[in-house]
């Protein structure tokens, strides 16, 4: 790779940039522009200068046609010459300038007539600077300033215009033109402007330079520190935008602090360069010394710091001055003290009057005629040069790293100068009005990754630019005495721009991480308006072999970047990259290379072919000796499989169909026999492969029904991208990345990733599926190439699984194609082994086994198991007939084997066609196989569709259903079915696991599908507990477990899996409140809400009667709680345990045992310890169900509190005898309020109206509390008795009375009811809002101690007073009737119904 000229940028408006300059004034011709006559002492050149000057430039003719302002300007106007340019080094600004004119440029983007963005130049300000008579612009710099903001990356955030005049003086102004700074530093004009910026040490020994800003004049050179001038421009700039807004007028600033040197002892100086500071070694500051002061001379301790300034002109031709640091003061240093505060202090008006700045418009008129004072020069002696005294110098280049300069003098020669050493180490001849510039080059990252030196810094390179205007050439030249490595025929009239700076305001801290982005060098064409910049790779600086070797690598990186883009031609690409390819030298990287080139997706497939054509021809005519073995392979392999490639692909876009019929096939068959003499060996068995197909109709018939309905469950649309198809075609890098050619000339498929397989697969075999491809011929060519029939059939199993809904379409002739294709593959050398064993499995029916096993497509798999069934019997009965003898084991061994996969595959088709009946809740289907049924042990089958029951949300009651559905008679069934029209889509549904059921009579059986979806409820309650339902469901297909063993087992199971942990998290935490807790402490405790804890116990209470009730059916024993309407007759017998089994085809199972079965496995619980844990279950219920203030632990003893929580199988020490009275007295009142609370809440529903089964109003709360009352010790008849009064008080009387006749104690009962009483009567007599006549009456005619005792009663304690007068006449003669006559307030109760039948009377 050699170097290049990139343009990056364009001029607009030259035009009118030429015409406000020159005010159509005539361009001198380049002759005129040099009045200089050559040198008296300088040979004559005007032969071979003649033959540079006025020969034709094919090049530059070649682009002269394209010129944007070709009309307006000529080659032999060269206008710009005569003007003072300056491009900023982030080439945003351009600067031209002539006289007193100057026009910006700036840059912008433009998007061009192919819709790409490029940056341009165009005019941006126009203007006069020159404001003293008869001053001229004689120099210009563009320094771009660095932002302060932390977010910046390195853009420049504004750009100062530097302008030096004839008059001495140098203003700073904005990128619009705005004035900011005008100084007058010395009354000579200035010759030339330059800048120093920061540059970050590349080594640790490095001085570390200053910014600075220097100023030459014919004999001053004066320096402005970049520091301060930068702060002073950013306060220039702030002060001119505020005076701008405000409409004020700017303040002038002060001036600023810089150094004057009276350079001496030098003829004329027309250029300088300031190197920076730098320090001697010792050895250079003693020579220094003794040649300076002699024998005697004294040294210092530590050499000084200097500062270096190199100037060229004449007498002497170079010289060289070194300012010691700290020698002279700057001047002005007064002014730059105050320059941080001036224009934000009270102290710049006092220095601006004292200065003369700041005054009426009478003193700025006297101040214009009088120039400002101009400081002296501090004298600075020249240390040495080089005399030469008829040679003049005319410019100087300083190199980016300050040790090395250019110089060009009216000889026509450019010297290399070494800086350190002060001498002239190269020169060169031919090259008058040359223009210099320097380009660093960092070597690149990837070059350095195989050197020893690769953890060391990246090394730089360094290259001259030479501009030879008379000759129309660029060069570039290696240092410091390398080659030329680059040369540029270029225009006559170009300016070569090189700033030799970067961005001002950057130091140590600020650069970290910046990126800049500066051009070194440029180069401006004023014919075209072109800016173009020199590339130079880095292996230009090397030589021999490591120069060949980075070359290389960047021809790699010169390959990569065609191939990356998008806009090349294939012929283009074909042509680069081949001359690339064919270019580099070392085997190593051009196998690099062309690895690229092959796995690039942009190059199509002719284009890799001709350029491997290519490449292979080259590889055989190098000697062996010089060639790497493995190159050549890679080539021919590679264009082998490329060949490959492009016969499946013309195969495979032949559109002729008839071609894959029988008859045509045969013909062309015959054709290729009489041509080539090859006969394919799969034709020697056509008719057994037709024979073996005849009951294939068959079969597909029995099937269709379910193939059908799979089908329609498969067939829904999905969204996909369109990269992910299997109809998109296969790119060749693709097909190369997938296939590796061995030493032994055969190809071998690498299987990557399962997409690119299937790519694969369809690529060479989806087009023989359909029919629109040759079979035979893609066979022939595949078996040709060397690929095995073992990965051949991999591939085309595949592909026929992957394209399942496409194949379930046209079924008939799918299968037909997979057959042909099964049995020409099935024929092939090398796929069924003519040694086969009769007495094993024959590896290659096994393969397809394997495959239809482990796949997930049902129909599919299924398919191409009937298939591959016919084919083997073909294939093994006519082995049996070539042998003439029939060996009927190797038969049936192997054709048991495809009996066994067909049934099994039938029964996972209509399990999978189960499976995808969509779900009410949504998401993606369960996908089932043989291999994952047989991996999920004998319960894989009953776990598959107990997760289908939970998806489909199916109640347990339905399930039951349907599964003695299964039981009913054909003819019943279908009677039944009909009569369902209205639930087509449920029928089916039913329909579906009614089948699925039949073909797994074992396996789904009733007891292992309803255990399974227990399992399954209670694991999905466990992963939400919130869903309280699950847990509910749960509990009911528990229920429906006919077997007990099975029943107790799986209730075991969950209670020490799921249940007991947040139980006992439940009991603890309302023993720590003493209440029924918040819903907040429920979540953070138990792990769910209050709502959902309260139906949790109620389940928990179910499922623990559910244990006592098996257990007393297996020890025969009875239930002791039968409240429960779930309950069943115990049974006295023995039940034997049920025997599990598997169906035949499904034996083989391997995996985890069933739910079933560990149920059965499981041990028999304590009863007295469920009994315990079951009314510790009732009493959190009913208190969290009524907001009961309890401790449930504390109503237990020491021995009740340690059973709990224990495990269930175990023998715990369990209360007995008699309670403590305190405890019996605590569990009395809990119950009371428990049937309190009960009682107010029903008292919303109708006296008449049937009350809920579940809730606080369910109906058997009252018969739970005498339960636990009994098993508390608490005495049943005082809850009666509390439970009758409460009804009463509550105004249901009726319920009441129901439950008065269980009542024990007649008399007590009665006397709580007569003061019950007497608050009504009372309420009704004395306290109600309608007081009547009548009952004021009746008030009056009580006896004193009646009327006395009702006065005494108080209704509020009533929480229903308004109660018909009926009602509490029923009430006192049921009391009547209660109380003895002997008894002591019997009397009063014939009082109380005396004066309520009054009251009735009345009314």
């Amino acid at each position: 790779m050699s170097c290049s000229l990139l343009e990056f940028c364009r001029l607009q408006e030259l035009r009118t940039v030429r015409d406000f300059l020159f005010q159509s004034q005539k361009i001198e011709p380049a002759e005129n522009k040099n009045p200089t006559a050559d040198n008296e002492l300088s040979w004559d050149t005007s032969d071979w200068e003649s033959a540079w000057d006025n020969g034709e430039n094919p090049e530059e003719n070649s682009t002269s046609t394209t010129t944007v302002e070709e009309e307006t300007t000529g080659q032999g106007e060269p206008w710009l010459q005569d003007c003072v340019v300056s491009l900023s080094p982030c080439s945003d600004l351009l600067v031209v300038a002539r006289d007193q004119k100057a026009v910006f440029l700036s840059a912008k983007w433009r998007t061009d007539d192919s819709g790409r963005e490029a940056m341009t130049l165009a005019v941006s300000w126009s203007g006069i600077l020159g404001t003293e008579e008869g001053e001229c612009i004689s120099s210009a710099i563009s320094i771009p300033l660095a932002s302060q903001k932390r977010s910046s990356t390195g853009r420049p955030d504004w750009t100062c215009v530097v302008v030096g005049f004839t008059s001495g003086y140098v203003r700073f102004y904005t990128e619009s033109g705005v004035l900011l700074l005008a100084q007058l530093l010395h009354e000579d004009p200035v010759l030339r402007l330059k800048c120093r910026t920061y540059e970050i040490p590349r080594h640790p020994g490095v001085t570390e330079q200053h910014e600075e800003l220097s100023i030459l004049y014919p004999a001053a050179l004066v320096t402005i520190d970049g520091f301060s001038l930068f702060q002073s421009l950013r306060a220039c700039r702030n002060q001119v935008a505020r005076a701008a807004a405000a409409g004020s007028d700017v303040v002038p600033p002060p001036p600023l602090a810089y150094k004057k040197w009276g350079l001496q002892e030098m003829d004329t100086i027309v250029d300088h360069s300031s190197v920076g500071v730098m320090t001697l070694c010792v050895f250079d500051q003693m020579k220094n010394a003794s040649i300076l002061g002699g024998f005697h001379a004294s040294v210092k301790g530590s050499p000084p710091a200097m500062s270096q300034y190199v100037t060229v002109g004449a007498g002497p031709y170079t010289g060289f001055y070194y300012a010691v640091e700290g020698s002279s003061q700057p001047l002005l240093s007064h002014v730059a003290l105050a320059v941080a505060s001036k224009l934000t202090s009270a102290l710049f008006s006092a220095a601006s009057g004292w200065l003369g700045w700041n005054k009426n418009k009478n003193e700025e008129e006297v101040a214009q005629k009088q120039k400002p004072k101009v400081e002296a020069a501090t004298p600075l002696g020249i240390r040495f040069g080089l005399p030469d005294s008829r040679r003049h110098g005319e410019s100087i280049c300083l190199s980016p790293c300050n040790t090395l300069a250019g110089v060009t003098d009216d000889f026509g020669r450019v010297t290399l100068l070494d800086l350190a050493r002060g001498i002239a180490i190269r020169m060169w001849k031919g090259y008058r009005d040359a223009q210099l510039g320097w380009l660093q080059v960092q070597e690149e990252r990837g070059d350095r990754e195989h050197s020893p030196s690769a953890t060391l810094p990246r090394r730089h390179a360094l290259f001259l630019i030479i501009y030879a205007p008379r000759r129309g050439i660029l060069e570039v030249w290696a240092m410091q005495r390398g080659p030329r490595v680059g040369a540029f025929t270029v225009g006559k009239h170009c300016r070569l721009l090189y700033a030799g700076y970067r961005l001002m305001g950057v130091n140590s801290v600020t650069s970290q991480g910046w990126q800049l982005h500066t051009q070194q060098v440029c180069l401006l064409d004023p014919i075209t308006g072109a800016l173009r910049t020199v590339n130079i790779p880095f292996h230009l600086a090397l030589s021999d072999k490591k120069s060949e070797r980075a070359k290389d690598m960047h021809l790699v990186k010169k390959l990569s970047a065609i191939l990356k883009s998008r806009d090349v031609d294939p012929e283009t690409l074909e042509n680069e990259a081949k001359s690339v390819l064919l270019e580099i030298k070392h085997p190593a990287i051009k196998k690099q290379a062309l690895e690229s080139l092959l796995s690039n997706r942009n190059t199509p497939v002719s284009c890799l072919t001709n350029i491997l054509c290519a490449l292979n021809d080259t590889l055989k005519e190098q000697a062996a000796d010089e060639l790497d073995v493995s190159l050549p392979q890679l080539c021919s392999s590679q264009l082998k499989l490329l060949r490959l490639y492009s016969d499946i692909q013309q195969l495979q876009s032949a559109a002729d169909t008839q071609a894959c019929s029988d008859n045509v096939h045969k013909k062309a068959e015959a054709q290729h026999v009489s041509q080539t003499g090859v006969l394919y060996p799969y034709l020697l068995n056509i008719s057994p492969q037709q024979d073996s197909l005849d009951g294939i109709e068959d079969e597909l018939s029995r099937v269709g029904p379910v193939l059908q309905r799979y089908a329609q469950f498969t067939s829904k649309p999905s969204v996909s991208f369109a990269q992910d198809s299997p109809d998109s075609p296969l790119p060749v890098q693709a097909f190369l990345s997938q296939m590796e050619c061995t030493e032994d000339g055969e190809v071998k498929v690498i299987r990557r990733s399962e997409a690119e397989w299937s790519q694969l697969g369809n690529f060479l075999f989806w087009g023989c599926l359909c029919g629109r491809s040759p079979l035979h011929k893609v066979c022939d060519t595949l078996q040709q190439a060397g690929i095995s029939p073992q990965q051949l059939l991999c591939l085309l199993l595949s592909v026929w699984l992957q394209r399942e809904k496409e194949t379930l379409q046209k079924p008939a002739e799918t299968v037909r194609h997979l057959h042909t294709l099964l049995v020409a593959l099935s024929n092939m050398k090398g796929a069924v082994e003519e040694s086969w064993d009769p007495q094993s499995v024959s590896p290659w029916w096994q393969q397809i086994r394997s495959t239809c096993i482990q796949s997930h497509n049902a129909a599919a798999s299924l398919l191409a198991a009937l298939v591959a069934h016919r084919a083997a019997k073909a294939s093994i009965t006519s082995r049996a007939d070539s042998k003439l003898q029939s060996e009927w084991e190797a038969v049936s061994l192997e054709l048991e084997q495809w009996v066994v996969c067909v049934r099994q595959l039938e029964d996972v088709l209509v399990l999978q066609t189960l499976l995808l009946v969509p779900s009410p809740q949504g998401g993606a289907a369960a996908q089932c196989s043989i291999k994952t049924l047989l991996e999920g042990g004998t319960g894989g089958i009953a776990d598959s569709v107990s997760k289908w029951v939970f998806r489909q949300s199916m109640e347990p009651e339905r399930l039951q259903e349907i599964l003695h559905s299964r039981e009913i008679p054909g003819e019943d069934q279908q009677e039944q079915m009909e009569g369902k029209k209205d639930e087509d889509d449920a029928d089916r549904t039913a329909e579906l696991l009614v089948a699925v059921c039949k073909r797994f009579p074992h396996s789904l059986s009733p007891d292992m599908l309803f255990a399974h979806c227990c399992w399954e409820y209670v694991v999905q309650w466990n992963k939400d507990p919130e869903e309280s339902r699950h847990l509910s469901v749960a509990v009911e297909h528990l229920k429906l477990i006919s077997s007990p063993h099975i029943q107790l087992g799986i209730s075991t199971m969950m209670w020490s899996t799921f249940i007991v942990k947040r139980f006992s998290a439940a009991a603890f935490l309302m023993e720590k409140v003493g209440k029924a807790p918040k819903d907040r402490l429920c979540r953070r405790d138990v792990g769910m809400g209050d709502k959902a804890m309260t139906f949790f116990l109620s389940c928990c209470v179910q499922l623990l009667q559910i244990l006592m009730e098996v257990t007393g059916i297996l020890v025969k024993n009875q239930s002791p709680l039968s409240f429960l309407s779930f309950y069943a007759d115990s049974a006295t017998e023995e039940v034997p345990a049920p025997e599990l089994s598997v169906e035949e085809a499904w034996t083989g199972a391997e995996g985890p045992a069933s739910i079933a079965e560990l149920a059965l496995e499981q041990r028999g619980v304590h009863y007295p310890l469920v009994q315990h844990h079951c009314l510790l279950a009732s009493l959190l219920h009913a208190a969290m169900s009524f907001s009961v203030k309890v401790k449930p632990l504390s109503l237990f003893d020491s021995k009740g509190k340690n059973a709990f929580f224990r495990d269930l199988t175990t023998i715990q020490l369990m209360p007995s005898g008699d309670m403590d009275p305190i405890l019996v007295s605590m569990r009395q009142e809990f119950l009371l309020r428990v049937l309190t609370g009960w009682v107010q809440a029903i008292d919303e529903a109708p006296n008449s109206s049937p009350l809920p089964s579940t809730g606080p109003k369910a109906d058997w709360w009252p018969s739970l509390c005498l339960e636990l009352g009994t098993l508390l010790q608490v005495n049943p008849d005082i809850l009666r008795r509390h439970l009758v009064c409460e009804l009463y008080n509550q105004g249901l009387d009726l319920r009441a009375e129901e439950v008065m006749l269980e009542v024990e104690d007649k008399d007590v009962l009665g006397s709580q009811l007569l003061v019950l009483t007497g608050q009504r009567l009372s309420y009704s007599l004395l306290h109600s809002q309608s007081q009547t006549q009548t009952a004021m009456e009746l008030l009056a005619r009580l006896p004193p101690t009646l009327c006395t005792w009702l006065k005494a009663m108080d209704p509020s304690e009533l929480r229903s007073p308004l109660i018909p007068l009926p009602q509490t006449s029923r009430l006192v003669s049921r009391l009547v009737e209660m109380l003895p006559e002997n008894h002591a307030q019997y009397s009063l109760a014939l009082h109380l119904l005396e004066a309520v039948d009054v009251l009735i009377t009345d009314d």
